[in-house]
């Protein structure tokens, strides 16, 4: 029998109504109940209970930590979380926990344990099964999907089907037969606990008229990163409003610059038009075909680490391509 670990962090699989509206309130113990059959042994935690709106990099940390402990002992983890911030946690253990050899799977709900029609159950139970395969690496298992957490995000707001595996096939999926791995997380690193952050990172998404003035805030508040949601391929203006000789202003001040699409398909390709090579020319981090949730949380983490550059330039875990 394998030895999985539930950790639980809240969210609204977690949640009960109260005069303000619904709130996290059900501990692991009293989640892991709702799954009658299973071939695992449980052992529960209860890391926090946070609505994951309230999520941020501190408890992405104190996460991975938990995680590591729990792989000490156990074949896997699950962690019940909320939906809203779920990709970023994802992609953040993704890298954290780079080369480890045991499965992590992040799951939750659309409506809570108990509410009628609840997505709760099956979303569990099916994690729980996703982690005894053994299938090393950090997934989010939602709707029967099992998605790649540094591709898994967000896109619908009330639909049980609310992730997508954007820019890459489902890592896997659930079906009247089983848990079926199609493709796992690939790495050629070995394990080693990597938790650290530097938050001091800022998302820019580019709108028609963004002033260069913008880049100087981020300048004198101390970002030492900055991710551009750029338009199409990679393209921002510079005529009137010259973003580009900014941004080589601020790549000499030392902050690292990643660029990716606001597209939510496909990626940035900075070598087509005049205005990506540009920017190439400028020293920026062409981000591929990034989502918004890994560009940033891989942007945190490699500044935490001693090897910023290589980790920043390379595919660590399916992340680009």
């Amino acid at each position: 029998m394998k030895r999985i670990a539930l950790l639980a962090t809240g969210g609204t699989i977690a949640c009960r109504q109260t005069s303000e509206g619904l709130s996290p309130a059900l501990h692991a113990e009293e989640l892991i109940r709702s799954v009658p059959y299973r071939r695992a042994e449980i052992v529960c935690r209860d890391v926090f209970s946070m609505d994951s709106s309230n999520i941020q990099p501190e408890e992405w940390s104190l996460l991975a930590r938990a995680v590591d402990e729990a792989m000490r002992t156990c074949d896997g983890v699950v962690i019940t979380h909320g939906t809203d911030t779920m990709g970023y946690t994802a992609a953040a253990l993704s890298f954290m926990l780079l080369g480890q050899d045991r499965p992590v799977i992040l799951t939750g709900s659309q409506l809570p344990l108990g509410a009628p029609l609840s997505d709760a159950e099956t979303n569990l139970s099916c994690a729980v099964e996703a982690a005894c395969q053994g299938v090393a690496g950090t997934y989010v298992c939602f709707n029967r999907k099992l998605i790649l957490g540094v591709r898994a995000v967000k896109t619908r707001t009330m639909s049980f089907d609310a992730f997508d595996s954007v820019n890459s096939s489902l890592a896997g999926m659930v079906d009247s037969e089983g848990i079926h791995f199609l493709r796992p997380m690939r790495t050629g690193e070995a394990y080693r606990l990597r938790p650290e952050v530097d938050t001091r990172v800022f998302l820019l998404k580019l709108v028609p008229g963004t002033q260069p003035d913008v880049l100087d805030f981020v300048a004198q508040a101390g970002y030492r990163g900055l991710v551009i949601e750029a338009f199409g391929l990679g393209g921002l203006h510079y005529i009137r409003r010259n973003l580009v000789e900014k941004l080589r202003l601020l790549r000499r001040k030392g902050v690292r610059v990643l660029v990716v699409t606001q597209c939510m398909y496909e990626r940035a390709d900075l070598s087509i038009y005049e205005v990506g090579s540009q920017l190439l020319r400028t020293d920026v981090i062409n981000g591929l075909d990034m989502t918004t949730e890994a560009a940033v949380t891989k942007l945190m983490w490699a500044l935490a680490q001693e090897d910023t550059d290589a980790l920043l330039s390379r595919d660590l875990c399916g992340e680009m391509r």
